[in-house]
């Protein structure tokens, strides 16, 4: 959830984007959810010849997501998919020795995860752990392919009576999105014999352990752990070390009092590369991961982009072990570059207005990466030296009969003259001297970015007539820490000039239709939906989703109460700064503005008291509006159907107020 003015000199980017016209072609039409597929976690097998991953695909007839195991040969080949299980399989993981490619499902009517073996030489997949109690949440093989390191949550009522009981809570944050209510249940690492099947544990206690990392000679996992007095109450994540055997005792390798993670063991096993947070503060939001090297033995590490001042993520080391390949988020696109592991100097190794993804690496010392660009979804890659070969091409059969819109970049001004990045939308076909009613779909977050990716929300509302304008206000990623830190306690203030600089922009520049203006977002996007419309009258119409207006409705009932401790401070002690932030509420007999609110009904993140009261005040006021409210969806509505529902909502509510 927390998680844009007069007209000075702007410029329109010189890249665009634009997809081959056809008469055959069509554009996108909310049916089309149920024909897009999407890629995630590729990994390589030991010797180097395959690449395995997860494709989801939608039934329309069960109105349900299914992922299966696939992989595709390195040279781009041979293509084959593995699994065809109506109960789904995911995290696909190669064992070191190359035998065996394993699994989890749920498979066969069991009634939790469980991890599977296929063997390479052939043959139907076999289950491989048994677990009674518990959930399994992350899994990793041991270099010598003899055992697997599991992360296993322990359950929080172990008594076999099915009767549901009360929930008994006493955490400082009681509530996740997806999770529920959270109660005491530790997440702990065992240790799983492949040939006797036998669980060791390896941690016990109070506290959580997750992310397990093999040290390559196999004698060492590396782990994440918040092991402060009440973790409820900070973001203090560290790195420990423990040895891979049972009764073994740990080893603190980080000290920061922020955030470390994403750690990522050396080839020779000396020292691990990861990130960190920049602020060591008890509760993290506007903020940008940092990459590290540290010694195994410890000591003081040293920051290799501590001068770069964008976020770095997925550090993975070179072969050599000399350097460090990672991926960097910067001005709505995201790029590969190098590290040197001693003196930090950064090299850009891919880069160009798109965005990449997953980095892993290959045997020969090339990588495999996932890409994305404004007119293809993310499919893998090939990334060698500096070349770029693609291996997956999945989404051309949902491309080839879309003309899709053209995507450009440009910078507006805001009114206090800070420059603002943006992207622009137009219809396929539109011409560059027509005025177009226009919808500016704020993203979430709101430490995040827009980006020269394909986006299919925007895509669809273009191909429905509009030019579609996404905004990184302030708060945003991919600008520095200063530009993201500026929303620090003053939610609904800069970002709005940012948004509304963006709306003066393309008005004076003939783009956009001054009377036809929508305005529309979910989550943070969905709030400054809410701050827009309370702030300025020339929208027509909005799209509200998952947002909220009285903040102080929200305390105690959505998942950030760490957020509202640091940054806010309690109601009790400075209610005036929660009034403050309300305006949209208090104030919303300012409003003119037909907004639609729209909901998970189960969404613990921005729950629905939030969309409930901004309704309920447009309805004593007289303002048109509708609630849309998504049974059993969490934050991200997930249901098919429900998501193609939405964008024919969408599409349907700016047309009646912005087609008259």
């Amino acid at each position: 959830m927390k998680k844009i003015l007069p007209f000075l000199a702007f410029y329109v980017c010189s890249f665009t984007f634009s997809h081959a016209q056809s008469t055959s072609k069509r554009g996108l039409k909310p049916s089309d959810v149920y024909r897009l597929q999407s890629l995630s976690d590729p990994q390589i097998s030991p010797e180097g010849n395959w690449v395995s991953y997860t494709l989801s695909s939608v039934d329309s007839v069960k109105n349900k997501r299914n992922a299966d195991i696939w992989m595709i040969s390195w040279d781009g080949k041979e293509s084959i998919q593995l699994t065809n299980s109506p109960d789904g399989e995911s995290q696909a993981r190669w064992s070191p020795d190359g035998k065996f490619l394993s699994f989890v499902s749920s498979r066969n009517g069991l009634t939790s995860s469980q991890i599977w073996l296929m063997d390479r030489r052939g043959g139907e997949a076999k289950q491989l752990t048994d677990l009674k109690k518990g959930s399994l949440m992350d899994y990793a093989w041991s270099p010598d392919s003899k055992k697997i390191a599991l992360v296993i949550k322990t359950p929080s009522d172990t008594s076999k009576n099915k009767a549901p009981k009360p929930i008994v809570l006493d955490r400082f944050q009681f509530k996740q999105d997806v999770e529920g209510y959270l109660t005491k249940s530790p997440v702990h690492l065992y240790l799983y014999d492949i040939a006797t099947k036998k669980l060791d544990t390896l941690t016990r206690g109070d506290y959580d352990e997750t992310s397990p990392k093999w040290s390559p000679d196999g004698s060492t996992i590396a782990f994440i752990s918040n092991r402060t007095e009440d973790p409820d109450r900070n973001s203090n994540s560290d790195i420990w070390l423990i040895d891979a055997k049972p009764n073994a005792k740990m080893k603190q390798l980080t000290t920061w009092a922020g955030r470390d993670f994403g750690m990522d063991w050396s080839p020779d096993g000396k020292q691990l590369t990861y990130l960190r947070s920049t602020s060591n503060e008890n509760y993290i939001m506007y903020d940008q991961s940092v990459l590290c090297v540290v010694s195994k033995e410890g000591g003081e590490p040293k920051l290799l982009s501590k001068t770069l001042d964008r976020p770095v993520t997925t550090p993975r080391w070179a072969k050599d072990g000399l350097s460090i390949f990672a991926l960097i988020a910067d001005d709505r696109t995201k790029y590969v570059a190098q590290f040197n592991a001693t003196d930090g100097k950064m090299t850009k190794i891919m880069a160009g207005n798109r965005s990449f993804g997953t980095l892993e690496r290959h045997p020969s010392g090339s990588f495999l990466t996932t890409m994305s660009d404004p007119q293809t979804p993310s499919e893998i890659y090939a990334l060698e030296n500096t070349s770029l070969r693609r291996l997956t091409k999945h989404h051309d059969d949902f491309l080839t009969p879309l003309s899709l819109a053209t995507v450009e970049g440009f910078s507006s001004k805001s009114k206090d003259g800070t420059t603002v990045s943006n992207i622009l939308y137009r219809p396929a076909g539109a011409s560059k001297n027509e005025k177009l009613p226009t919808i500016f779909m704020i993203h979430g977050g709101p430490v995040a970015q827009d980006e020269f990716s394909f986006d299919l929300t925007r895509q669809m509302l273009a191909s429905a007539g509009y030019a579609v304008v996404a905004v990184n206000y302030r708060g945003s990623s991919g600008r520095g820490l200063d530009f993201c830190k500026a929303i620090w306690a003053d939610w609904g203030n800069k970002e709005v000039m940012d948004i509304l600089g963006a709306a003066d922009y393309v008005v004076q520049n003939g783009i956009a239709d001054p009377d036809k203006l929508g305005i529309g977002g979910w989550s943070y996007g969905g709030i400054l939906t809410d701050y827009t419309i309370a702030s300025d009258t020339r929208f027509k119409a909005a799209s509200s989703g998952a947002g909220v207006a009285m903040i102080s409705s929200l305390y105690g009932v959505d998942q950030y109460i760490l957020q509202y401790e640091n940054e806010l401070g309690s109601p009790w002690k400075n209610f005036d700064k929660y009034v403050a932030l309300s305006y949209p509420f208090l104030k919303a007999d300012r409003i003119k503005t037909p907004t639609q609110f729209m909901v998970g009904e189960s969404d613990f993140n921005v729950p629905s008291v939030g969309s409930e009261q901004m309704y309920q005040a447009f309805k004593s006021l007289g303002i048109p509006t509708e609630l849309i409210i998504y049974p059993g969806q969490f934050h991200g509505i997930s249901n098919p159907s429900f998501q193609k529902d939405r964008f024919e909502r969408y599409i349907k509510w700016f047309n009646k107020y912005l087609k008259k």
